[in-house]
């Protein structure tokens, strides 16, 4: 029951949402432009097929191999510059400078790489998604107090000692945070790159749909991609919980 209240407010405002979208796009009364909920949910209904076994998880094995390889590279990379002022310097402007870069012009270039193939969208996927993990965790590894580090020092731990035991544990709640940063971008990452060329994905979908003016089958992938970041999120927060479980103490 207490979970029931604790969500409530977000369910009253989800259904408040969708009623005044509902009335919105019958007063416009062009589905071509605003499709209702009831329309997409038909649409979805429809496709079924299609969308849940042929697109979703095209798109979702590239999100799920763009989020892994971003937390591989942000981990490195944050602990590389937590570790060493000298990186921390030279690569953090480098890492700040590839979230400057307009990915819907670079994108068609790793097409012409990469071939229309899985690795392009799974590289717009990466890029897109490994800056939150890296700035997050080098963060939450700097927070630590440094009255701490000298307590351990003089107790005679090792930089590698410190690190695992009171930096780590430490940054843990910066990197959970990071990763429900990252499951949106990475799938929104997939969706840009199926969009911009691919032959399959719910990316590359909603597009085809578009060409046919067919605005409940251009939201219908939307909808679909917005469930299972919302469902990835929850499976994050159940990890998170389980493995912070010290959070609840303080």
């Amino acid at each position: 029951m207490k979970r029931v209240l604790k969500h409530l407010p977000a369910w009253v405002l989800g259904i408040a949402l969708l009623i005044l979208w509902q009335l919105i796009a019958m007063a416009i009364h062009a589905a071509y432009i605003l499709p209702s909920p009831v329309q997409i949910a038909v649409k979805i209904w429809e496709l079924r097929e299609p969308l849940f076994l042929v697109h979703t998880p095209s798109t979702m094995l590239v999100t799920l191999l763009g989020l892994v390889i971003s937390i591989v590279i942000g981990v490195i990379l944050a602990v590389i510059m937590d570790r060493y002022e000298t990186a921390e310097r030279a690569l953090y402007p480098v890492i700040v400078t590839t979230q400057t870069v307009p990915i819907t012009a670079i994108a068609p270039l790793f097409v012409l790489w990469l071939g229309y193939g899985i690795w392009s969208k799974v590289l717009v996927s990466v890029i897109i998604t490994f800056f939150p993990i890296v700035v997050s965790l080098h963060d939450g590894l700097k927070a630590s107090k440094r009255e701490n580090e000298e307590l351990f020092r003089t107790m005679g731990a090792s930089k590698t000692a410190i690190f695992f035991k009171l930096k780590l544990p430490g940054a843990l709640p910066s990197f959970f945070s990071a990763i429900k940063m990252a499951v949106p971008l990475s799938i929104i990452g997939a969706a840009m790159g199926e969009w911009l060329g691919a032959q399959s994905g719910l990316g590359y979908f909603s597009k085809r749909m578009m060409t046919q003016l067919d605005g409940a089958g251009v939201f219908a992938p939307v909808v679909v991609l917005a469930v299972c970041a919302m469902l990835v999120v929850a499976i994050i927060n159940i990890l998170e919980r389980k493995f912070l479980k010290w959070r609840k103490e303080m």
